[in-house]
């Protein structure tokens, strides 16, 4: 078993990001509804709360600066969703084999979800700069995959808020390179 298991994959994989989905407010067709109760729930919060707790003074630091009523963001939140330099949130979705070699129901499909469910606890402490605000492990559908749904953001920038949306600016704070 050991060394088989050394022969799975890892899928890590952005997605669009489906909230719903992913706290099961609704069941797509590949769900199984008698095993949603196995699901693990991290975190679930309200974007525009998270939002909030972390623009809201940049913005009033920003808005206080500005001479001119029209350069003024009444709603970072909206600005973000209306614009197209940012995404609102991101995801990843991550995965330890196949339907074949690590499906739910299994051995080796809960040892892929304890090994994604400690990958998860540690998550926000390694990536300060991904603000996670929803957290989804599925063992409701055929392979365990966890759901992540961050805001990216930067802190100490020169130009517009000093706090903002940016995920190359994120992944650079944290060592990656050549977003």
């Amino acid at each position: 078993m050991k060394g088989d298991l050394l022969k799975r994959t890892i899928s890590f994989m952005t997605g669009k990001g489906s909230l719903n989905h992913n706290s099961r407010k609704f069941h797509a067709k590949n769900t199984d509804p008698n095993r949603t109760h196995w699901n693990v729930e991290y975190c679930n919060e309200d974007i525009k709360d998270v939002y909030h707790e972390l623009f809201d003074e940049a913005l009033k630091r920003y808005n206080d600066k500005q001479t001119r009523k029209d350069r003024k963001i009444d709603d970072y939140y909206e600005k973000i969703r209306s614009g197209k330099q940012e995404k609102l949130f991101h995801e990843v979705i991550l995965q330890i084999g196949d339907k074949d070699n690590m499906g739910s129901e299994t051995m080796e499909g809960q040892l892929a979800a304890k090994i994604l469910d400690e990958y998860m606890k540690g998550f926000q402490e390694r990536n300060p700069t991904l603000r996670v605000f929803a957290a989804h492990l599925h063992l409701d559908e055929a392979t365990p995959h966890l759901h992540i749904d961050f805001i990216p953001y930067v802190t100490g920038s020169k130009r517009g808020l000093d706090t903002r949306v940016s995920l190359k600016q994120a992944l650079s704070s944290l060592g990656f390179k050549g977003w």
